[in-house]
Protein backbone atom coordinates (compact mmCIF):
# COMPACT_ATOMS: atom_id res chain seq x y z
CA UNK A 1 0.00 0.00 0.00
CA UNK A 2 1.39 3.70 -1.48
CA UNK A 3 2.37 5.88 1.94
CA UNK A 4 -0.52 8.90 1.79
CA UNK A 5 2.37 11.31 2.12
CA UNK A 6 3.84 10.57 -0.93
CA UNK A 7 2.29 11.80 -4.36
CA UNK A 8 1.74 9.01 -6.86
CA UNK A 9 3.41 9.50 -9.80
CA UNK A 10 1.92 7.89 -12.97
CA UNK A 11 4.50 5.12 -14.55
CA UNK A 12 5.51 6.96 -17.44
CA UNK A 13 6.24 4.70 -20.63
CA UNK A 14 10.51 6.04 -21.15
CA UNK A 15 10.36 4.95 -25.20
CA UNK A 16 12.63 7.20 -27.11
CA UNK A 17 9.64 9.14 -28.41
CA UNK A 18 8.55 10.35 -24.57
CA UNK A 19 12.41 10.72 -24.07
CA UNK A 20 12.34 13.06 -27.55
CA UNK A 21 8.87 14.81 -26.27
CA UNK A 22 9.64 15.48 -22.62
CA UNK A 23 6.39 13.95 -22.45
CA UNK A 24 3.66 11.52 -23.92
CA UNK A 25 3.68 12.81 -27.42
CA UNK A 26 0.11 13.44 -27.69
CA UNK A 27 0.38 15.62 -24.48
CA UNK A 28 3.72 17.37 -25.70
CA UNK A 29 1.96 18.61 -29.37
CA UNK A 30 -1.66 19.21 -27.61
CA UNK A 31 0.21 22.35 -25.68
CA UNK A 32 2.74 23.20 -28.75
CA UNK A 33 -0.76 23.36 -30.69
CA UNK A 34 -2.32 25.34 -27.74
CA UNK A 35 0.69 27.73 -27.03
CA UNK A 36 1.22 28.16 -31.12
CA UNK A 37 -2.36 29.61 -31.03
CA UNK A 38 -1.80 32.10 -28.69
CA UNK A 39 1.57 32.88 -29.57
CA UNK A 40 -0.15 33.49 -33.30
CA UNK A 41 -2.85 35.97 -31.92
CA UNK A 42 -0.55 38.10 -29.65
CA UNK A 43 1.61 38.71 -32.60
CA UNK A 44 -1.75 39.29 -34.95
CA UNK A 45 -2.46 41.78 -32.70
CA UNK A 46 1.44 43.67 -32.82
CA UNK A 47 0.35 43.26 -36.81
CA UNK A 48 2.45 40.55 -38.19
CA UNK A 49 1.71 38.40 -40.97
CA UNK A 50 3.13 35.16 -41.00
CA UNK A 51 3.45 35.24 -45.16
CA UNK A 52 5.28 39.11 -44.99
CA UNK A 53 7.04 38.68 -42.08
CA UNK A 54 9.93 40.65 -42.58
CA UNK A 55 7.86 43.55 -43.84
CA UNK A 56 5.44 42.84 -40.95
CA UNK A 57 8.92 43.28 -38.73
CA UNK A 58 9.89 46.66 -40.59
CA UNK A 59 6.34 48.05 -39.67
CA UNK A 60 6.00 46.81 -35.91
CA UNK A 61 9.49 48.26 -35.05
CA UNK A 62 8.41 51.32 -37.04
CA UNK A 63 5.06 52.07 -35.54
CA UNK A 64 6.81 51.44 -31.88
CA UNK A 65 9.70 54.34 -32.75
CA UNK A 66 6.97 56.24 -33.84
CA UNK A 67 5.27 55.79 -30.81
CA UNK A 68 8.27 56.14 -28.89
CA UNK A 69 8.56 60.00 -29.64
CA UNK A 70 5.04 60.24 -29.10
CA UNK A 71 5.57 58.94 -25.85
CA UNK A 72 8.09 61.34 -25.02
CA UNK A 73 6.73 64.80 -26.85
CA UNK A 74 3.61 63.83 -24.64
CA UNK A 75 5.59 63.57 -21.78
CA UNK A 76 8.11 66.21 -22.33
CA UNK A 77 4.39 68.78 -22.37
CA UNK A 78 3.26 67.58 -19.14
CA UNK A 79 7.12 68.09 -18.08
CA UNK A 80 6.99 71.78 -19.47
CA UNK A 81 3.06 72.00 -17.41
CA UNK A 82 4.18 71.20 -14.40
CA UNK A 83 7.59 72.55 -14.11
CA UNK A 84 6.20 75.93 -14.79
CA UNK A 85 4.66 75.52 -11.04
CA UNK A 86 6.98 73.43 -9.67
CA UNK A 87 10.05 74.81 -10.39
CA UNK A 88 8.83 78.70 -9.06
CA UNK A 89 7.42 77.56 -5.88
CA UNK A 90 10.77 75.05 -4.92
CA UNK A 91 12.68 77.72 -5.75
CA UNK A 92 11.06 80.27 -3.58
CA UNK A 93 11.10 77.86 -0.96
CA UNK A 94 15.15 77.47 -1.33
CA UNK A 95 15.03 81.16 -0.90
CA UNK A 96 13.11 81.40 2.25
CA UNK A 97 14.89 78.77 4.08
CA UNK A 98 18.15 79.35 2.91
CA UNK A 99 20.82 80.38 5.86
CA UNK A 100 21.01 83.41 6.74
CA UNK A 101 24.30 85.37 6.73
CA UNK A 102 25.73 87.05 10.02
Amino acid sequence: MPNELEPMEPKMNNGPATRFFGGSPLAVLGRLLLVSILVGVILSVLGLDPFDIVHSLERLIRSLWDMGFDAIRWLWRYFLLGAVIVIPIWLIIRLINAPRGK
